[in-house]
């Protein structure tokens, strides 16, 4: 587990520190804060203690009772330092040896990597004097990741807002996180993901509480291991991952049926994530129900079963399925992978369907059992294609 020392300036961007932190706790990393006293102004320290578990730094000078020197401790703690937002003010300070608190002292003795997510005014950025800072720091070794056009705090649209949080975590995680081999260079893998929602009438639908985040976590992983991954998604609240093949926005169980299997056949690995409903309203009304004195019945008709379609068409194609279970997990996953020819069912709790972590149980057709226990579902995505690429 991988450890990052954010360090929050007094940018106005400030208060998206706490979504890079949550993110961060998220995919596993230990993270530490130190904060400027100027950003203190803007988010409370204690925000980010409690998103990250650890003590915010905010005084150089405080009397913790430690007996080690802690700027040089932070330093040596660090895998990567992340500046964010980085303030023309922080540049300039680093540019040119100046260490005159908490933040500015631990880089100073960091030689780790250290970037710096500029955020700031737009003439501040168009600065020459802070483009002379940042090539004289870029040859030192630093980096910066550059602001994106946006609306600022200025009233103005220009350069100068600071990047999605999700791209700089991704962009970090390039120093931190060892490249994957290129172990399906040339596959094709199909991902299915999310919920599916079926219309009752045009404002209300059946559903249920899936996230996403494993299917796409997965769908991450295997455009790392170098394949061509086709993602068909319901209804989710995530960032579509880069590098995809192909990506499929669907909405019900016979949407997602149908893009599927169209594409399935050119496929060499399918992976059916999505938590698909197995019943939809018979009747669509094409206007709102209206409330009435009575009870109201909605009768319900089988959905096609993506996931035996897919296991009675396969040839050599290896298939995974996923079951989410509240009961008689490992027996209830066991059957579904007989009833539909699958190569690896992977077994899980359901109550892990909105959390961002996953216990799970690997369940082979040749009788293998495989236990892990709760991980980040981006780890628990690579532990699952462990296992794929053993049956390549």
């Amino acid at each position: 587990m991988k450890n990052i020392l954010i360090g929050v300036t007094g940018g106005i961007a400030a208060y998206k520190s706490a979504n890079i932190v949550s993110i961060l706790k998220k995919r596993g990393y230990n993270v530490k804060v130190i904060m400027t006293e100027s950003a203190t102004k803007i988010i409370t320290p204690q925000t980010l203690e409690t998103l990250s578990r650890n003590r915010v730094i905010t005084d150089m000078w405080e009397r913790n009772h430690q007996l080690e020197v802690e700027h040089i401790s932070l330093s040596d703690w660090a895998d990567v330092i992340l500046i964010a937002p980085a303030t023309y003010n922080i540049v300039g300070k680093i540019a040119n040896g100046i260490a005159d608190d908490m933040l500015s002292t631990v880089i100073s003795a960091c030689k780790k990597p250290v970037y710096f997510a500029l955020a700031m005014n737009i003439n501040m950025y168009e600065n020459p004097i802070l483009k002379l800072n940042i090539k004289k720091l870029e040859g030192l070794g630093y980096k910066f990741i550059e602001a994106d056009e946006g609306f600022l705090a200025c009233n103005v649209t220009a350069k100068g807002r600071l990047k999605n949080e999700l791209d700089i975590v991704q962009i970090i995680e390039t120093d931190i996180l060892p490249p994957l081999p290129k172990l399906l260079s040339g596959k094709k893998v199909l991902i299915t993901a999310g919920r599916t929602e079926e219309p009752i009438d045009p404002i209300r639908y059946l559903s249920n509480r899936s996230s996403g985040q494993m299917g796409y976590s997965l769908a991450k992983v295997a455009i790392d291991l170098g394949a061509d991954v086709t993602l068909i998604s319901g209804p989710t609240n995530l960032e579509i991952p880069h590098g995809l093949k192909e990506f499929v926005r669907v909405r019900s169980a016979e949407n997602m049926f149908e893009a599927t299997m169209e594409r399935f056949d050119s496929q060499n690995i399918a992976i059916a994530c999505a938590a698909v409903a197995d019943y939809r309203p018979k009747i669509y009304s094409t206007e709102k129900i209206k409330k009435s004195d009575g009870e109201l019945t909605i009768v319900l008709e089988r959905n096609p079963d993506i996931l035996l379609n897919m296991g009675n068409k396969k040839k050599e194609q290896i298939l995974i399925g996923f079951a989410a279970e509240t009961q008689n997990i490992e027996e209830n996953a066991k059957k579904k992978l007989l009833k539909k020819n699958l190569d690896i069912i992977v077994a899980n709790n359901a109550e892990n369907m909105q959390k961002s972590t996953n216990s799970i149980q690997i369940i082979k057709k040749n009788g293998e059992i495989l236990s892990f226990s709760e991980q980040p579902k981006n780890e628990v995505a690579k532990t699952i294609f462990n296992e794929i690429i053993k049956l390549i």
